[in-house]
């Protein structure tokens, strides 16, 4: 059994960093997906694809993968660099703006 350990980044329609303080194991597919013939649907026979496991940190991630002997690969996540301007949202309507409205 094998498995991966992440921390989710954050979707496309957050602007914030919600659900991604959380470290997650997900094990990886043992066995290819197959379409049905009659209906089309996509189905496969590995149940352990379908577990997502939550951790509040990732050493616990990792020491829940050596207790089990689930061979785990830790992916570290990427930093997020933060866009903090000075005056903020705040700043477009001060009244000692120097550029003019554009809109």
């Amino acid at each position: 059994m094998s498995a991966r350990i992440y921390q989710p980044a954050k979707t496309a329609m957050q602007s914030g960093i919600a659900k991604t303080k959380s470290w997650v194991l997900e094990f990886a597919p043992s066995s290819a997906r197959e379409v049905d013939p009659l209906m089309g649907w996509t189905s496969s026979s590995d149940t352990q694809a379908q577990v997502r496991m939550s951790f509040d940190s990732k050493e616990s991630a990792v020491a829940y993968a050596e207790a089990n002997g689930i061979d785990a690969v830790v992916t570290e996540p990427k930093e997020r660099k933060h866009i903090i301007r000075q005056g903020g949202y705040g700043e477009n309507f001060a009244p000692n703006r120097r550029g003019a409205w554009t809109h």
